[in-house]
């Protein structure tokens, strides 16, 4: 870099910086290097390590691996045991013969020959009035008529439209969504056999979600004096909800435990340097689990998960790393959290959302990484950019640092729905504003080519180092950041 360019690199720096030395900030930046990352994420994502399955003594060993580099880097130990939070994992089997799904009119619907149970193991019995969504011409925000806490009978067509309005049905949190369709007698049976198959559960094991077909409702609406039509599908129908007044339902599933066994997350905290902010904190966040072994491709059965993502896993100790070298530290605190069970249903995120170290309305951002190790040299998609005053602070920052050669850019694939779909979801409904940066998928996503020494690593230190300016605005600006008032209308449910 010649002089005149290096001047006016540091006249650039954003003004939120200069509570760190141009000096310091240059070292810490120059932390971050492709040779590190290379090498880390050689050591998690090797072939000795099995794909980092969740549960398993792999994934334990990278937990290990992670809480010694955040001890060696002076960091607060915030988990449960030093730097290690562990949630407790246990595995249930649906026991159809005791479950039932009964109705005031005297129905009964047992659990197999009637309904299915696609996912979810629910702790104790729900009852209430249901509430149908039908038809098939509308906007959906119409299921903000449904109380969040509600039974939910929901008729939806094929494709696009059962994304969206399961989407939108899953947004009330429901205690129980039933699915009512049309599948062959040959895909039921199929269902059905594997039904009671063991489930693992984390937390209270999430809503139950079920599937009935759509002839065995129409019997209990005629019984029961509504219209049967409101059991199948019109797609040119107006979307209504209403509440069936007369079909008070209990659900109530019963499991057996058949196994009980436990997961970690990372946890390390940087305290903040400011005697007031320092009690506010920034999360960034990765997830150090993959899909373990499984079906030999090419003669190949483990499944590296380099850039899926023990990219985002490294991002995330590079983060720590440079972080920790400043002088004076930022102003607010910083949570580097490394979490399990993604791939499994983002267990270790929710597992630390409903368990924080600190409190979560202390949290102003969340920075997410995962699969941010490979495709474009120059570019990073940075998911929920519009959500919130973070977009124009990446924006500012990102112009600022033309040096990187790194562009933030918008959702590439909002029909894939990549803003639910990995762990700032968590921080998000909890009311913290969240980015997530992705590089999108390739021809080895969740496959055994996703080896190390296919990652981009220079590529990659390019963007840790941008999610490390835009971290040290956030961390040294005046006002935490602030959501959207639409957007935080509809993904904010609540938090502590």
């Amino acid at each position: 870099m010649g002089f005149v360019r290096g001047l006016t690199f540091l006249l650039i720096i954003p003004t939120a910086l200069s509570a760190q030395s141009a000096e310091s900030i240059t070292s810490a930046v120059a932390s971050i290097t492709p040779k590190d990352i290379a090498h880390r994420i050689g050591v998690i994502a090797h072939d000795s390590m099995r794909g980092r399955d969740t549960p398993s003594p792999e994934l334990d060993e990278t937990a290990e691996y992670i809480a010694a580099e955040f001890k060696r880097l002076g960091l607060v130990a915030g988990g449960d045991d030093g730097f290690i939070q562990r949630y407790p994992i246990r595995t249930m089997a649906l026991d159809p013969t005791r479950s039932r799904v009964r109705f005031a009119n005297g129905s009964d619907w047992a659990l197999g020959p009637d309904i299915l149970l696609r996912s979810g193991v629910s702790s104790s019995a729900v009852t209430g009035v249901p509430y149908l969504v039908s038809g098939g011409s509308g906007d959906s925000s119409i299921m903000e008529q449904i109380p969040t806490g509600s039974i939910v009978f929901l008729v939806t067509g094929a494709g696009a439209s059962v994304r969206e309005m399961m989407q939108a049905a899953f947004r009330r949190e429901p205690a129980a969504l039933v699915w009512i369709g049309q599948r062959p007698d040959a895909s039921w049976n199929r269902m059905q056999a594997m039904m009671d198959r063991p489930r693992p559960q984390v937390g209270s094991g999430g809503m139950a979600f079920l599937e009935v077909q759509s002839e065995t409702v129409q019997a209990l609406f005629a019984a029961s004096g509504y219209d049967a039509a409101l059991a199948t599908f019109d797609a040119q129908a107006p979307l209504t909800v209403q509440a069936l007044e007369r079909l008070a339902v209990e659900i109530d599933l019963q499991y057996q435990t058949v196994r009980e066994q436990a997961a970690p997350n990372t946890v390390g905290i940087l305290e903040g340097s400011d005697p007031v902010l320092k009690h506010e904190y920034i999360v960034y966040s990765g997830h150090m689990d993959h899909v373990g072994v499984g079906t030999p491709i090419n003669g190949d059965s483990i499944f590296n998960g380099a850039d899926d993502d023990a990219s985002g896993t490294i991002a995330v100790v590079e983060l720590a790393e440079a972080f920790a070298t400043l002088q004076p530290r930022p102003k607010r605190s910083i949570v580097f959290l490394t979490v399990s069970g993604e791939e499994r249903g983002m267990w270790g995120s929710s597992y630390f959302a409903e368990n924080p170290p600190v409190p979560m309305k202390q949290m102003v951002a969340n920075f997410n990484a995962d699969m941010v190790g490979r495709n474009w040299t120059d570019t990073i998609v940075v998911i929920g950019r519009h959500h919130s005053d973070l977009g124009a602070t990446l924006e500012r920052v990102n112009t600022a640092h033309p040096e990187l050669n790194m562009t933030a850019i918008d959702d590439l694939w909002p029909e894939q729905n990549f803003y639910n779909r990995s762990d700032h979801i968590n921080f998000a409904r909890r009311g913290v504003p969240i980015l997530f940066f992705f590089s999108g998928t390739h021809e080895d996503y969740h496959r055994p080519g996703d080896e190390p020494e296919k990652i981009d690593a220079e590529k990659q230190s390019r963007i840790v180092k941008l999610m490390f300016y835009l971290g040290l605005e956030v961390a040294n600006a005046a006002e935490r950041p602030k959501w959207n008032p639409e957007s935080a209308a509809e993904i904010v449910s609540g938090g502590r």
